[in-house]
């Protein structure tokens, strides 16, 4: 009998399912406004900086797995748009505008991967899901795999929850861009962030409603009936 201590070559843990959460989106936007916001760089500056991160992600994914990683690689698209925009100045309005830009390319790339089957809010989601539980990761992985009855209906709200944020992210920034040359340009400098968190709140409702809701109903299931196999298993050995 062996005793698996940890989570060595074992399920990965909470910490691990949000690792690239954290290094694809919190970093690079976390230090693109602590780079603006408290240290007082230019735009441009914040940006190319916050853009080394990904850039760098993207690079080694593509030399030791040889793939892209396909979150890494759009927020370098939005830094390095963002990055061109910034050159276009002296207009506030289209600088209010450009800020959408962020929210239209996200969007459109969340969108872009349910179409491919490839859903790109997964792994957003996944760690709230499973609760680093190794019984729940297992549940997950079967759902995600066909290897369980409810996999169909799981694998279609996993699409929703993506699509669902991809729609919430376009509105807003359509919102944005109509706000920013039709509302005074003192106004929308805070009024886009209200717009923002809106969107925000639309999106984890929605979300957690259509899809999220129901599949961790159908994870904890699947958990639980995985715990109920395991010991049926182990007195027929």
């Amino acid at each position: 009998m062996t005793k698996t201590t940890g989570n060595h070559g074992g399920t990965p843990s909470a910490l691990d399912n949000f690792k690239p959460l954290l290094i694809d989106v919190a970093v690079p936007l976390g230090s693109y406004y602590l780079l603006k916001e408290a240290f007082g760089t230019s735009t441009f500056a914040a940006l190319a900086w916050s853009s080394v991160v990904p850039a760098v992600r993207t690079v080694w994914s593509v030399v030791k797995e040889r793939r892209a990683n396909a979150l890494a690689v759009l927020i370098l698209v939005v830094n390095v748009v963002s990055l061109l925009l910034s050159f276009v100045s002296g207009d506030p309005r289209l600088m209010l505008a450009k800020d959408s830009g962020v929210s239209s390319t996200v969007a459109i790339g969340i969108l872009v991967s349910v179409g491919l089957g490839k859903p790109m809010m997964t792994e957003a989601m996944k760690p709230f899901l499973v609760k680093g539980d190794p019984a729940r990761e297992a549940a997950f992985q079967r759902l995600v795999s066909g290897a369980a009855a409810g996999s169909a209906v799981f694998r279609r709200k996993e699409r929703v929850f993506s699509v669902v944020w991809g729609l919430v992210l376009l509105a807003e920034c359509v919102a944005r861009v109509v706000g920013a040359y039709t509302v005074p340009v003192d106004t929308m400098v805070w009024l886009g962030s209200v717009v923002l968190v809106a969107a925000m709140v639309i999106g984890f409702l929605l979300s957690g409603g259509l899809a999220a809701g129901p599949m961790e109903d159908m994870l904890t299931a699947e958990a639980e009936a995985g715990r109920a196999e395991r010991p049926a298993v182990a007195v027929a050995a």
